[in-house]
């Protein structure tokens, strides 16, 4: 069975969606929720496999209930909107699908019919809902989670591993340092070495090994050494 959470602030779109849903055999309604505080309450709680999620709500809106997500066991998310644009831009963005309401039975359908062949394939899951909160995905074991780019240090490459370094904890990178290095375009990340990423806006001390040779120190008290090739631009982005 597929176990599915309802996110709407409209009752009535909430019921009819319910109602469209229970046609199908291997769907189960696990719960409803009126706002995103009670999704973002109902998903840790309840597991579902699927959120059907309503973009246009007061307070705290779909992409916002996205951003807020945690745990390691991430939903397959279905946004739902009455506007053409914000459908759009939510595909563009990386949702695995979308609805216009009000819903289309044959549409619908074919989003169950994604929703089956995408269970339990976390990783892409975790991809997907990564491109539309803007986050990083990191790995621990069977499980996948969605990192603040604010709350990683750095990334540290070892053979064909690729290393996320938070304050407290490591995960396992989805990714190779170079497709990592071109998602963090815009953001405060510099590659100081061929095997390192680092968040500039974490690093407490910068120090000179030599006169083309500088240690960086991080927030944790991670140390990392800058190659020769990057040492000149990281001294100017530290205004060092």
């Amino acid at each position: 069975m597929v176990r599915c959470l309802i996110v709407d602030d409209e009752p009535i779109a909430r019921r009819v969606l319910r109602e469209e849903l229970e046609q199908f055999a291997d769907i189960e309604i696990a719960g409803e929720a009126e706002h995103g505080q009670e999704a973002l309450r109902k998903i840790a709680e309840l597991s579902p496999d699927v959120v059907f999620l309503d973009l246009q709500m007061p307070g705290m809106g779909g992409f916002e209930v996205i951003r807020r997500l945690e745990g390691g066991r991430l939903p397959i998310v279905i946004i739902v909107t009455a506007y053409d644009q914000h459908a759009i831009q939510a595909f563009e963005a990386g949702a695995i699908d979308y609805l216009l309401k009000p819903v289309n039975e044959a549409r619908l359908r074919k989003t169950i019919e994604r929703v089956r062949q995408l269970q339990g394939k976390r990783l892409a899951i975790a991809e997907s809902l990564a491109h539309l909160a803007r986050k990083i995905v990191g790995r621990k074991g069977e499980e996948y989670f969605l990192l603040d780019a604010g709350e990683v240090l750095a990334f540290q490459a070892e053979a064909e591993l690729v290393w996320i370094v938070t304050a407290r904890e490591r995960f396992l990178a989805t990714q190779p340092l170079r497709a990592i290095e071109d998602r963090l375009k815009g953001l405060p990340f510099r590659r100081v070495h061929r095997s390192a990423i680092v968040n500039l806006d974490r690093v407490r001390k910068m120090s000179a090994l030599t006169s083309r040779r500088w240690l960086l120190t991080l927030d944790n008290g991670l140390e990392l050494i800058v190659s020769k090739r990057q040492a000149q631009g990281v001294r100017e982005m530290l205004g060092a």
